[in-house]
């Protein structure tokens, strides 16, 4: 067999369709559904029950699940460590969510830098779904991320318990306090939309709606307002005076979790793993 079966494999594992799978890897049906025969017959084992709902695994296909991922992710590390500078040892490759480049995963690039030298570092920003997927693919080593799924193959742990909280810009400079009509509507998923809702059935809708928290606080820094923020982002500006807590206001958990593969390096992930710790806003709290 070779890599391009394993990832169709995977690929029709992770979409539950031969059809979705197909699209994704910009395949035809018939060609996705040759590769599956050819591993079939090359297993002499069925690997999927097809019906009208999608695919399934048969437990020959649960077997060959685990396996097929470790060949892709060790097809990936040779390909990268084989371009590999002089003097580097291995590759490390990590993703994060957008919300969660300033400051940790910063501050574990520069722990990485003066720690392990002998590591390339590729580090990339992306939504959560895609950063899953791209540890299952093995493209990834890991992703940190929030409200991480329990997925086959994965191992999912926990990095630091953080809060969502209501802070608004302070008053100090003469400026009026902030009412309920200046709040900006911070897009931090359904689950924290679900829980502000029940907490505030009342509040009118915003005017200014943001995806993106950092954006969301300068423009707060700038005209005044208030906002749902992560405690470990904005405590820096709490502390400074330039922001203030809402009081009684309700606040929300917002837990950071790592995410990687069950046949990921376990020394590699050893050391890593000193690095995100080191680095986690609760580590200088």
């Amino acid at each position: 067999m070779d890599i391009a079966q394993a990832r169709t494999f995977l690929e029709i594992v992770k979409t539950g369709s031969f059809v979705s799978a197909a699209s994704n890897l910009n395949l035809t049906q018939t060609a996705v559904s040759a590769r599956i025969r050819v591993l079939e017959d090359e297993l002499n084992q069925p690997l999927f029950v097809r019906g009208k709902t999608g695919a399934r695994l048969t437990p020959a296909g649960e077997q060959f699940f685990r396996f097929a991922t470790t060949m892709v992710q060790t097809w990936e590390r040779a390909r990268k460590s084989v371009a590999l500078p002089q003097g580097r040892e291995t590759v490390v490759t990590v993703g994060a969510e957008f919300n969660l480049w300033d400051p940790f995963l910063r501050n574990w690039l520069v722990w990485m830098r003066e720690n392990c030298p002998e590591f390339v570092v590729s580090a990339r920003i992306d939504d959560a779904r895609q950063l899953i997927e791209r540890v299952q693919e093995g493209v990834l080593d890991i992703a940190i991320v929030y409200l991480a799924p329990q997925r086959p193959g994965l191992i999912v742990e926990l990095l630091y318990e953080d809060k969502l909280v209501m802070a608004r810009a302070t008053s100090s400079d003469g400026k009026p306090p902030s009412h309920p009509e200046d709040h900006i509507r911070i897009d931090w998923g359904d689950a924290f939309a679900a829980s502000h809702q029940a907490a505030f059935p009342d509040q009118p809708n915003p005017a200014i709606s943001i995806s993106y928290g950092p954006l969301a606080l300068d423009y707060i820094l700038a005209l005044g307002g208030s906002g749902y923020f992560r405690k470990s982002f904005v405590q820096r500006y709490i502390d400074s005076g330039k922001l203030e807590l809402v009081p009684g206001s309700p606040e929300f958990s917002y837990s950071a979790y790592v995410v990687h593969s069950t046949s990921a390096d376990t020394a590699l992930m050893d050391r890593i793993r000193v690095g995100l710790r080191t680095a986690s806003p609760k580590a200088s709290s």
